[in-house]
């Protein structure tokens, strides 16, 4: 009876660690990434920065957890525990300190990885390790069950995890606060790991199995079996092509739509879903299921790069939701296609540490190769486009053991597979002249014609314009496309207009410079730019910087940065415009932000937000903070769209009111209800309130 409630004990320890460690795991990922998001201006390359060194750090954990399993025994292991545990907890709270944020936009990859690791390096790596370590010890003192439901149960845990943080965290708590509990949680858990192998210790069964050589489970003829190179290299390059897709496809929603944890969090709820399913029910994938699985995915895959043509030139894009459900749904097929194969040769519990290793080496490596060495050697976004070759020749590979019905179909899903990548490609280099890529994200340009006003110059980061010059000497200086004369900014540039006087403008994003054409003789233009690419291209091939009658001057570097170190500017007019693509940088839209701006901000002055997206409804953010800081709002929409404007959305903020019955605004401009939502802060904003 004793042994009975021994074993109930012991096993309530391995579930509770095992749980406990994997849901603060992935808790702490939205976490930290939303506190150093805005350090980043905003960039959707955070998240994968991120994912890359997550990755790196689950490798180092289960590296730690094979050592320790495999060369220490009880007390050693018990020792090394207390160790790293005590060091991890001189990092907490889990608060990036101030020497991180990054001076130079020029390379902040290596400065977001460094200040991760500062931040939450040991309690990840610590962390990282609970699910091998304790699948070790539950294999030695219950000989003959299977770990790997243990496995599951970690994943389970860490989904539940993802999802909490947006439905309940995010939208209740400030970072500050989410990163207090997490640090406390950590705490909790590193008791409950020594007590687990205290209690295991005590067990005499356990103590027989830690010193025994080969351990027993169920496992047929593969219980003795040494693993080959080619099962270990076959687990890792599977490893690797899962975590190549997720970033992949995180990269593309987040990059259009917003970089929000929510968004950050779905398709990793995706992967993780795919190693639950992969390691529980095993007995249902079987090689006609995996085979169907990856049939499906290449199947969306081609969908989406025939008919979506995403990023299309012309803007146009499906509904917010479709995007989500078809990459969504593309992104499970395929990784249950490679997790379920790795799942299906897995070795007997044995090997479980090395396996581990083996699959976490994969995963970061597929990390690094996307998040750091595609945007050192590729100049376009084609991440998607061979992560989904690379899935149809493991499919071909799959197959070859197979009847030759299933190699035909494989070789003919291989050659749709390429053919959809390879049509996507030509369209892209058909239409675009160049292109450039960094962390930042992807710059196209492009050209087209229109048969009155000749050839014009695009630039688009994504699938959003971020401006357009006529060619034409009478038309290279017209502000166009969202900047237009109608637009609320130009009518803000008119309503500016005071016989000669020089004004000073601050704009908050640079695009192709077209607000540079509203400069007077004797203006002060000052641009912030985030990324170093983009004054490049503003400077050539667009002329809208070189051609100002104005005096420009450029900040690189973020713009809530730059301006915190600066001295206050006198801004009679100060732009808000900061978007990468449809995403926006939610940091530069609170009310810290806002008090921020008012400093650099004459007291008759404006600022101008522009609010144009296609998934959120920005608007009443901004009129909630303005409401905050008694401000005067007011919306200007202007549906004008002709080869010289698209139609845009406008917020004009001003301290006075008589500002907005000038004749130049007076006919366009609406107020802005007031907002009953939360403001936005640093500490706290919500998009999923906002979307469309």
């Amino acid at each position: 009876m004793r042994a009975r409630e021994s074993d109930r004990l012991m096993l309530s320890l391995c579930v509770l660690s095992v749980a406990s460690g994997s849901f603060l795991l992935f808790l702490v990922q939205p976490i930290i990434a939303k506190e150093l998001l805005p350090w980043f201006g905003g960039a959707a390359g955070v998240w994968a920065i991120c994912l890359v060194f997550f990755q790196a750090g689950l490798l180092a954990g289960y590296a730690y957890a094979d050592v320790l399993a495999r060369r220490a025994g009880p007390k050693g292991q018990l020792a090394c525990l207390i160790l790293i545990m005590l060091a991890a907890c001189l990092s907490l709270p889990i608060v990036p300190g101030l020497r991180w944020r990054p001076l130079d936009p020029q390379h902040p990859a290596w400065r977001l990885l460094g200040a991760l690791a500062a931040t939450v390096g040991l309690p990840y790596i610590s962390m990282a390790a609970t699910t091998p370590l304790v699948q070790s010890w539950f294999t030695r003192a219950f000989p003959g069950r299977s770990p790997y439901p243990l496995f599951a149960l970690s994943n389970l845990a860490s989904m539940l995890a993802l999802f909490a943080y947006p439905a309940l965290m995010e939208r209740e708590l400030g970072t500050q606060l989410q990163a207090l509990l997490w640090s406390i949680g950590y705490v909790v858990w590193a008791v409950a790991m020594i007590v687990c192998l205290i209690r295991l210790r005590g067990r005499p069964r356990a103590i027989t199995a830690f010193d025994a050589g080969p351990l027993l489970a169920a496992g047929g003829s593969r219980e003795t079996a040494a693993l080959t190179v080619f099962e270990q290299l076959r687990w890792a390059m599977l490893a690797a092509l899962g975590s190549f897709l997720l970033i992949a496809v995180t990269s593309r929603m987040t990059r259009d739509i917003a970089a929000i944890p929510l968004l950050w969090i779905i398709p990793l709820a995706i992967y993780l879903l795919t190693f639950i399913v992969a390691f529980q029910w095993t007995r249902w994938l079987s090689k006609p299921v995996l085979f169907g699985l990856a049939v499906v995915a290449a199947a969306l895959y081609a969908v989406l790069a025939i008919y979506l043509q995403w990023p299309d030139s012309h803007g146009h894009s499906w509904p917010i939701g479709v995007q989500i459900a078809a990459l969504g749904a593309m992104l499970g097929c395929a990784c249950l296609f490679c997790h379920g194969w790795v799942a299906l040769t897995r070795p007997s519990p044995r090997h479980l540490t090395r396996f581990y290793l083996i699959v976490s080496a994969g995963g970061a490596f597929g990390a690094m190769l996307i998040a750091l060495v595609a945007p050192a050697v590729l100049s376009f976004d084609y991440d998607l486009e061979i992560g989904m070759g690379a899935l149809a020749l493991a499919l071909l590979l799959f197959a070859r053991a197979q009847s030759r019905g299933a190699i035909s179909l494989a070789v003919g899903i291989c050659i749709l597979t390429v053919g959809a990548a390879g049509y996507l490609i030509h369209l892209f280099e058909l239409t675009s002249i160049g292109s450039e890529r960094n962390f930042y994200g992807v710059l196209r340009i492009y050209e087209q014609t229109s048969p009155s006003a000749g050839k014009a110059l695009f630039l688009s980061n994504g699938a959003t314009l971020h401006g357009m010059q006529f060619e034409s000497p009478a038309l290279r200086t017209t502000p166009t496309e969202y900047y237009g004369a109608s637009s609320g900014v130009g009518r803000a540039f008119a309503a500016l207009e005071r016989g000669g006087v020089p004004r000073r403008i601050g704009v908050i994003g640079l695009g192709a410079g077209t607000l540079a054409a509203y400069g007077r003789p004797g203006d002060t233009m000052r641009f912030y730019e985030l990324n170093p690419a983009v004054l490049a291209l503003a400077r050539n091939p667009f002329h809208y910087l070189n051609d100002s009658t104005a005096h420009i001057e450029v900040a690189l570097g973020d713009a809530r940065l730059s301006l915190e170190r600066e001295a206050p500017q006198g801004f009679d007019l100060l732009v808000i415009d900061a978007f990468s693509s449809d995403s926006i940088p939610v940091h530069l839209l609170t009310s810290e932000a806002l008090d921020l701006y008012l400093r650099h901000l004459k007291p008759e002055g404006i600022i101008a937000f522009h609010t144009s997206n296609r998934y959120l409804d920005l608007p009443p953010v901004i009129a909630r903070i303005a409401q905050l800081r008694a401000l005067e709002a007011r919306i200007v929409i202007s549906d004008t769209a002709d080869e010289f404007n698209s139609p845009s959305i406008w917020v004009l903020l001003s301290r006075q009111a008589q500002y907005f019955e000038r004749a130049e605004l007076a006919s366009v401009v609406r107020l802005l209800p007031h907002g009953t939502s939360r403001p936005w802060s640093d500490d706290y904003s919500d998009p999923l309130d906002f979307l469309h």
